[in-house]
Protein backbone atom coordinates (compact mmCIF):
# COMPACT_ATOMS: atom_id res chain seq x y z
CA UNK A 1 0.00 0.00 0.00
CA UNK A 2 1.65 3.87 -1.11
CA UNK A 3 1.71 6.09 1.64
CA UNK A 4 -0.83 8.24 0.75
CA UNK A 5 -3.51 5.61 0.18
CA UNK A 6 -2.37 4.27 3.76
CA UNK A 7 -2.72 8.34 5.27
CA UNK A 8 -6.33 8.75 3.89
CA UNK A 9 -7.54 5.34 4.90
CA UNK A 10 -5.72 5.99 8.78
CA UNK A 11 -7.38 10.04 8.76
CA UNK A 12 -10.91 8.40 7.92
CA UNK A 13 -10.45 5.99 10.27
CA UNK A 14 -12.22 7.91 13.74
CA UNK A 15 -14.68 9.79 11.68
CA UNK A 16 -16.12 10.90 7.97
CA UNK A 17 -14.30 13.73 7.00
CA UNK A 18 -14.39 16.27 3.22
CA UNK A 19 -11.09 16.83 1.39
CA UNK A 20 -9.76 20.09 3.30
CA UNK A 21 -10.24 18.08 6.50
CA UNK A 22 -8.60 14.87 4.59
CA UNK A 23 -5.64 17.12 4.38
CA UNK A 24 -5.06 18.80 7.80
CA UNK A 25 -5.42 15.29 9.55
CA UNK A 26 -2.67 13.85 7.11
CA UNK A 27 -0.61 17.06 8.33
CA UNK A 28 -1.12 16.36 12.16
CA UNK A 29 -0.77 12.36 11.83
CA UNK A 30 2.50 12.74 9.85
CA UNK A 31 4.09 15.68 11.73
CA UNK A 32 3.98 17.77 9.21
CA UNK A 33 6.05 15.17 7.05
CA UNK A 34 3.39 14.62 4.37
CA UNK A 35 2.10 17.62 3.01
CA UNK A 36 -1.17 15.89 0.38
CA UNK A 37 -1.70 18.14 -2.63
CA UNK A 38 -5.50 18.50 -3.96
CA UNK A 39 -4.85 16.90 -6.95
CA UNK A 40 -3.49 13.85 -5.17
CA UNK A 41 -5.77 13.97 -2.52
CA UNK A 42 -8.65 13.58 -5.10
CA UNK A 43 -7.01 10.56 -7.11
CA UNK A 44 -6.43 9.08 -4.22
CA UNK A 45 -10.41 8.91 -3.08
CA UNK A 46 -11.49 8.32 -6.38
CA UNK A 47 -9.77 5.22 -6.14
CA UNK A 48 -10.19 4.32 -3.12
CA UNK A 49 -13.83 4.83 -3.63
CA UNK A 50 -13.88 2.55 -6.89
CA UNK A 51 -12.24 -0.06 -4.36
CA UNK A 52 -14.90 0.00 -2.13
CA UNK A 53 -12.61 0.88 0.64
CA UNK A 54 -14.03 4.48 1.07
CA UNK A 55 -17.77 5.85 0.58
CA UNK A 56 -19.27 9.47 0.17
CA UNK A 57 -21.05 9.69 3.63
CA UNK A 58 -22.61 13.08 2.51
CA UNK A 59 -22.95 15.67 -0.18
CA UNK A 60 -23.59 19.14 0.52
CA UNK A 61 -23.32 22.81 -1.45
CA UNK A 62 -20.69 25.17 0.67
CA UNK A 63 -19.60 28.82 -1.22
CA UNK A 64 -21.46 27.19 -4.19
CA UNK A 65 -19.40 24.74 -4.36
CA UNK A 66 -19.71 20.83 -3.90
CA UNK A 67 -18.32 19.28 -0.46
CA UNK A 68 -17.92 15.71 -0.20
CA UNK A 69 -17.48 14.24 2.59
CA UNK A 70 -15.75 10.34 2.82
CA UNK A 71 -16.24 7.25 5.38
CA UNK A 72 -14.12 4.58 5.80
CA UNK A 73 -15.44 0.73 4.81
CA UNK A 74 -15.56 -2.55 6.68
CA UNK A 75 -13.01 -3.40 3.89
CA UNK A 76 -11.18 -0.65 4.39
CA UNK A 77 -10.55 -0.76 8.20
CA UNK A 78 -9.33 -4.50 7.23
CA UNK A 79 -6.89 -3.20 4.79
CA UNK A 80 -5.78 -0.10 7.29
CA UNK A 81 -5.44 -3.09 10.17
CA UNK A 82 -3.30 -5.69 7.59
CA UNK A 83 -1.09 -2.61 6.21
CA UNK A 84 -0.53 -1.85 9.88
CA UNK A 85 0.37 -5.34 10.85
CA UNK A 86 2.65 -5.47 7.59
CA UNK A 87 4.45 -2.37 8.42
CA UNK A 88 4.82 -3.67 12.29
CA UNK A 89 6.65 -6.85 11.25
CA UNK A 90 9.24 -4.73 8.75
CA UNK A 91 9.64 -2.36 11.91
CA UNK A 92 9.92 -5.43 14.10
CA UNK A 93 12.75 -7.15 11.42
CA UNK A 94 15.03 -3.75 10.67
CA UNK A 95 15.02 -3.41 15.48
CA UNK A 96 16.22 -6.70 15.43
CA UNK A 97 18.68 -6.24 12.14
CA UNK A 98 19.61 -2.78 13.91
CA UNK A 99 20.57 -4.16 17.92
CA UNK A 100 22.90 -6.48 15.71
CA UNK A 101 24.51 -4.40 14.01
CA UNK A 102 25.00 -1.32 16.33
CA UNK A 103 27.95 -2.04 18.84
CA UNK A 104 26.97 -1.68 22.50
CA UNK A 105 28.66 0.71 24.43
CA UNK A 106 31.12 0.59 26.98
CA UNK A 107 31.69 2.18 29.75
CA UNK A 108 34.11 4.77 29.61
CA UNK A 109 37.87 3.65 30.85
CA UNK A 110 36.53 0.43 30.06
Amino acid sequence: MQEPTFLVLTALLDEPRHGYALITEIERISDDRTRMRVGTLYAVLDRLAGEGLIEIASEEIVNSRLRRTYRLTGAGATAVTEETDRLESLARAARTRLARRLPTTRPAGA
